[in-house]
């Protein structure tokens, strides 16, 4: 790991502000990516900001009936949360499904958002990333590449890698909303679906943030009722990321929505796919993954998707 200078300020705007005039600065709280990324030299800030202690782990109701989850609310408070698991049950079973108990103690809300793809091209330096190195290239597009886990939807000729987190493709089925900070003390409402970033020609640009731009929390809107899952294909029981994900809240009228994991670069829905759901599962992925480009080792994943919702329609 190589050195770096450490922070902590005394507020969220502070620390915007500082992280926009620190060359290479990065924000840090509980460091269960980040601190992986450094020892490994994928991340190498000059300068780390600490952002615990600004009063950012609490949960609160709004006025309109809906949640304000802090960004520092860990992953196991989160989950565990009687408001949480009553009216948002299918956030509280995504973040159940991933990772450990150890590192959902540690995980906090906006670290969670804004983890980094596992692509284990990303993970090597010693291949071509053009989201660890923009204009290198893609090594998992290369010729006898392993592409198993990653993306078929949303991606590009410039990088096919996936999000890899759960919590998030819970919030897309939720609508649920990024708050933040700017530098300049300005604070700014993101819809979730916007908030990461197909990527196109710029896979290093992950996020809709501001450089320096600090999340303070995330907002779930009022409860929508009816019945919430959620379900993980994957290689291992645990501790292993999603080759398929499925988020899936449904009306007693047949009605509602279906988020995916494991197979884009964000949380993956699409309002008319929501709208073919008392169609069946093949009616909602045949609009949900229309345009899908996937590999040959992993064209797998639209026929596991299919079956995972299929599955947890028929369980109803």
């Amino acid at each position: 790991m190589r050195s770096f200078s450490y922070e902590k300020p005394t507020s969220a705007a502070e620390a915007a502000s500082r992280a926009a005039e620190v060359s290479g600065a990065k924000f840090i709280a509980g460091g269960t990516n980040l601190l992986d990324l450094m020892k490994l030299e994928i991340e190498t800030p000059g300068h780390l900001i600490d952002v615990r202690g600004f009063g950012l782990d609490e949960i609160t109701e709004t006025d309109d009936g809906g949640l304000r989850v802090g960004a520092l609310v860990t992953n196991t408070a989160l989950a565990a949360d009687t408001r949480i698991r009553r009216d948002y049950g299918v956030l509280t079973r995504a973040i159940v499904a991933g990772a450990t108990g150890q590192l959902r103690n540690k995980a906090t809300t906006a670290g969670n958002l804004l983890q980094r793809t596992r692509c284990p091209y990303f993970y090597d330096p010693a291949q071509p990333c053009n989201k660890r190195a923009p204009g290198s290239g893609c090594a998992a597009l290369t010729e006898g590449a392993f592409s198993r886990q990653l993306g078929i939807i949303g991606t590009s000729d410039a990088c096919i890698a996936t999000y890899p987190g759960d919590m998030a493709v819970a919030l897309r089925a939720l609508d649920a909303t990024v708050e933040t900070v700017t530098p300049t003390g300005m604070t700014r409402r993101i819809a979730l679906e916007d908030f990461h970033q197909l990527p196109g020609d710029t896979p290093h640009i992950e996020t809709a943030l501001m450089p320096g731009e600090l999340i303070t929390a995330v907002t779930l809107p009022a409860p929508v009722g009816g019945q919430h899952n959620y379900y993980k294909a994957r290689d291992r029981a645990s501790y292993a990321f999603a080759l398929v994900s499925v988020a899936l809240i449904r009306q007693p009228d047949g009605s509602g929505r279906v988020a995916l994991g494991g197979v884009a670069p964000r949380p993956w829905r699409r309002a008319e796919a929501d709208a073919e759901l008392p169609n069946g599962a093949r009616a909602v992925m045949a609009r949900l993954l229309d345009g899908a480009r996937p590999t040959g080792e992993n064209a797998f994943k639209i026929t596991l998707a299919e079956r995972t919702l299929a599955a947890m329609l028929a369980e109803e």
